[in-house]
C-alpha cells in the first residue's frame, strides 16, 4: 500500500493536530484538514487557543498534549506550523554587528527549543502501528549547504538546529514506531506576517491556502523511507 493509499483509508476516527494554527500557514492547514473526511478530529493549538500552547512554556505544551490524548482516536498527523523571524525580540540580522543575546535566544527558543519540546510531548501520542506523520515547518535558509547569501544569522542557525532535531528524533522514533514519519518541510515564500517585511518583486509569493495544499500533498506521499528528511513544498530534498 502506498503512502497516499494509506492516508486515503486511515484508521477510523483518526486525529490530526495543527500546532501554530493561528498563523497564516497553520490556519490554512487546519482549514484543509477540518474539511478532510479522513480525520474525525482536527485539533487547533496555539497561544491564543484553549488550551493555550506557548513554545516558551513546557508545562503548556505538556497540557496541550494531554488534551489531545483525551480527544480519543489515533493521532495520525501532527503538523507544526510555528516560527519567528523578526518579531517578539528576534530580528533578521544582516550582519554580525546586529547580533544580540536576546535576539538569538528568542530565535532558538521559538524555532528550535520549542519544537524539540513539541516532539518530546507529542511523538509519544503516535500509535505504534500504522503510518503516522509529524511534519515541522523549517526553511530553506536553514540549509547550510545552500547558504550563499549570508545574513539572517539567528533564523538560519535556529532552523538548521531544528533540522538536526528532526533528523535525530526520526532515528529514535524509528525504533518504536517503524511506520512513523518525522520530517522538516520548507513551505516556500508565503504571504504571512513572518514574510511581510522581506517580500520583494523578485520572489514568487504564494497564498497560505496554496501553500497548505502543496504541503499536505507532500505529507500524503510520505512513507517511512522519508523519515528524517528535509523536503520542500514540492517534495524535493533540500540540502542540509
Amino acid at each position: 500500500m502506498s503512502a497516499a493509499d494509506s492516508m486515503s483509508s486511515p484508521v477510523p476516527a483518526a486525529t490530526a493536530v495543527v500546532i501554530g494554527a493561528s498563523g497564516g500557514i497553520g490556519a490554512a492547514v487546519h482549514a484543509r484538514l477540518a474539511a478532510d473526511p479522513r480525520f474525525g478530529v482536527v485539533a487547533a493549538l496555539s497561544r491564543a487557543g484553549q488550551p493555550a500552547l506557548d513554545l516558551a512554556d513546557e508545562s503548556s505544551i505538556e497540557r496541550a498534549a494531554a488534551y489531545v490524548a483525551g480527544l480519543g482516536g489515533d493521532v495520525r498527523l501532527v503538523f507544526v506550523a510555528t516560527g519567528v523571524l523578526d518579531a517578539e525580540g528576534a530580528v533578521a540580522e544582516k550582519s554580525l554587528r546586529m547580533l544580540t543575546l536576546d535576539g538569538l535566544t528568542r530565535a532558538f527558543a521559538v524555532n528550535a527549543i520549542g519544537p524539540a519540546l513539541l516532539l518530546k510531548h507529542f511523538a509519544p501520542l503516535l500509535p505504534r502501528r500504522g503510518r503516522s506523520v509529524i511534519a515541522l515547518l523549517s526553511a530553506r535558509v536553514g540549509s547550510i549547504g545552500d547558504n550563499r547569501l549570508g545574513g539572517w544569522y539567528g533564523y538560519r542557525a535556529s532552523k538548521a538546529a531544528l533540522n538536526q532535531l528532526v533528523r535525530t528524533a526520526s532515528v529514535e522514533l524509528r525504533r518504536t514506531h517503524p511506520e512513523a514519519v518525522c520530517v522538516a518541510l520548507h513551505p516556500g515564500t508565503v504571504r504571512t506576517r513572518l514574510s511581510a517585511p522581506h517580500r520583494t518583486e523578485h520572489l514568487t509569493v504564494r497564498e497560505p491556502a496554496a501553500a497548505a495544499d502543496a504541503l499536505l500533498a507532500v505529507v500524503d506521499r510520505l512513507d517511512a523511507s522519508h523519515s528524517g528528511a528535509f523536503l520542500d513544498y514540492r517534495g524535493d530534498p533540500v540540502p542540509w
